[in-house]
């Protein structure tokens, strides 16, 4: 009994021994402390702030002006979505004025393949490689559109890394078929004939039920020929 008093006595010591020194820790740096704590409610007063009074109207206002922009985007006016039509912003000015909101991001996107459409293909490239986003689809997109401005700038390797990643971040019935069968079309142009009957045989196997995949077989076989496995 005497050595398990003994020892919850050492315990107990030990406790108040520490408490005692963080007592006098915090007696000694009390001031400093005080402006760590001071400092640290400040920040979360300033972001509670800044995303009340500051972010989010600038992202509502971003939503506004990239409106109109969509709306000739969707009529193929592109022109007027990069531009705007004198009274209502394009895309351009939503990224000069809120190029930090999520719409703003967007409209890097849209600017992207207005100039893919247009035949301008380096401002493509600029465009779409300021845009980062995380969506399901549109961050495939983006990186597939990628690939087709680098195809038209013949930059093939550059295409085909676009493409595989278009496919690869995150699959999906909508996305990864499509730019699957341009990487296989850019393992051809680089006579990379067992990868693209690889790439071929994969989209067939992962995704049958796709539009793509109908019509895969053609691409199998061709990419059979000229590896003389027919």
């Amino acid at each position: 009994m005497a050595k398990k008093k003994d020892s919850a006595e050492e315990r107990i010591e030990a406790v108040e021994h520490a408490l005692s020194k963080t007592e006098q820790f915090i007696e000694s740096n009390q001031k400093i402390l005080t402006y760590v704590i001071g400092g640290i409610i400040l920040v979360i007063l300033l972001f509670f702030i800044f995303k009340k009074y500051i972010s989010s109207p600038r992202e509502k206002a971003a939503e506004a002006a990239m409106f109109r922009a969509e709306y000739y985007f969707e009529q193929d006016s592109l022109d007027l979505a990069l531009n705007g039509d004198g009274e209502n912003n394009g895309f351009l000015a939503v990224i000069d004025d809120y190029g930090s909101t999520k719409a703003g991001n967007l409209a890097k996107y849209y600017a992207g393949l207005c100039y893919l459409n247009k035949g301008e293909y380096q401002k493509a490239v600029d465009y779409l490689k300021k845009f980062s986003g995380e969506d399901l689809i549109v961050s495939g997109m983006a990186l597939g559109a990628l690939g087709d401005a680098y195809m038209q700038l013949n930059q093939t390797s550059k295409a085909l890394d676009y493409y595989l990643k278009a496919a690869e971040q995150h699959p999906n019935d909508f996305v990864s078929p499509t730019f699957m069968m341009k990487a296989g079309w850019s393992y051809e142009i680089l006579g990379e004939w067992k990868k693209a009957k690889e790439i071929y045989e994969k989209l067939k196997k992962e995704y049958p039920q796709s539009r793509e995949a109908r019509e895969v077989d053609r691409y199998i076989a061709r990419a059979k020929i000229n590896l003389n496995e027919l």
